[in-house]
């Protein structure tokens, strides 16, 4: 069973940073694409952070520059480090996971993704 567990969700303040994990596990081998995507009341979900399981990334234009992702191969883990976090980035944080290829102009289409965690809530707040 495929199953995408998201943890590290907590409330910090403005300028402050957080590391959320996703663990992945139930694909027979690592799926092509994992990241993040972000949901706020009221908006569509967002694309955050995407890596292949070579270690390829995108990162939306919001993220760059503050946002890392990276991977644990061995322990099917994908992280995404904030840093100076904002208010604006507030909202609930899903792990996503696609075990096939995503032509790259895809790759922040919500719909291309076939599995999603439960997410994991993250708020900017002074």
């Amino acid at each position: 069973q495929v199953r995408l567990r998201e943890s590290g969700g907590d409330s910090v303040q403005p300028g402050g940073s957080l590391r959320i994990s996703c663990e992945v596990s139930g694909f027979a081998e690592r799926p092509v694409w994992t990241g993040w995507f972000r949901q706020v009341p009221g908006k569509e979900r967002e694309a955050v952070a995407i890596i292949s399981r070579h270690g390829a990334t995108a990162s939306s234009d919001s993220a760059k520059g503050r946002f890392a992702i990276s991977q644990d191969v061995a322990k099917s883990t994908t992280f995404l480090q904030m840093n100076n976090l904002k208010p604006d980035d507030s909202g609930v944080y899903f792990c996503v996971a696609n075990p096939s290829r995503i032509p790259a102009e895809g790759l922040f289409d919500s719909t291309r993704y076939t599995y999603w965690g439960q997410g994991t809530q993250v708020t900017v707040s002074s």
